[in-house]
């Protein structure tokens, strides 16, 4: 597990891919052979962070850039069954305490945050598809609008994801993208492949950037899921399980 935080305000981190443990620590119901040992793995996160597992709120992703305000009348929704979980939703955040936010990647990028002046903390599942409908920009754009959220304020981890050398997409990828009209920087071309390479962590940070967010606040894991014997991969690995990343506000 890397912990990138965990202070007297906010506790913050991702779960890895552990071949010694049942179904090598996936922590996600859609994709398992037991749903049993996937909660197992999940009390036993719970009990190394001290919080039990109905504090977990977790939603159904679908790469939309749909996103949710988290209230206490949401604590432990998807924690031990899919059928509770958040519907069609990719993002969570909240200003409550003792609520751990979970989000769900194999490759995607997922993006933990916290603001350090009022108290807010967040999860994004950004996949590709989640990248080009600008999910992270959005809802950075609403907590500063809506919200009134400052955008000096946050810190942002973007963790574990698809390196750029190993995301390689077709033409009709890298136009969404190109379309974005500020990812040109984070793409190459590959003349023996005929691919295109994006770097989808960094069209992320630049999303953060772009909703105001001091550069020197986002920091990124650049463990690739697809060669690190940590990552849970699916373009490796369709049927694999998934890091959890998640993030909990303590007071």
């Amino acid at each position: 597990m890397k912990m990138y935080l965990n202070n007297d305000k906010f506790l913050a981190g991702m779960t890895m891919k552990d071949e010694f443990k049942a179904e090598k620590n996936n922590m996600a119901l859609h994709v398992c052979e037991n749903p049993n040992q996937v909660l197992a793995n999940r009390r036993r996160l719970a009990n190394t962070l001290n919080c039990g597992l109905k504090t977990f709120v977790c939603a159904n992703q679908t790469h939309s850039s749909n996103f949710h305000k988290v209230t206490l009348a949401d604590k432990g929704r998807g924690a031990e069954g899919m059928d509770t979980a958040i519907n069609n939703t990719d993002a969570l955040y909240t200003y409550e305490p003792n609520l751990l936010l979970c989000s769900f990647t194999a490759d995607c990028v997922p993006v933990i945050f916290y603001n350090e002046m009022n108290g807010l903390v967040g999860v994004i599942h950004s996949g590709w598809q989640g990248t080009v409908k600008e999910i992270t920009l959005k809802l950075f754009r609403h907590l500063v609008e809506m919200e009134q959220c400052e955008p000096q304020g946050f810190h942002i981890q973007i963790g574990a994801a698809l390196s750029q050398k190993k995301f390689e997409v077709d033409e009709d990828v890298y136009v969404k993208f190109k379309d974005l009209g500020y990812a040109e920087d984070f793409m190459y071309f590959n003349d023996q492949t005929r691919k295109y390479h994006i770097d989808n962590q960094l069209t992320v940070k630049k999303q953060c950037e772009l909703a105001g967010i001091p550069a020197e606040q986002i920091a990124i894991g650049r463990t690739c899921t697809f060669t690190s014997a940590e990552g849970f991969s699916y373009r490796q690995d369709k049927k694999c399980g998934r890091h959890m990343s998640f993030v909990m506000r303590k007071k």
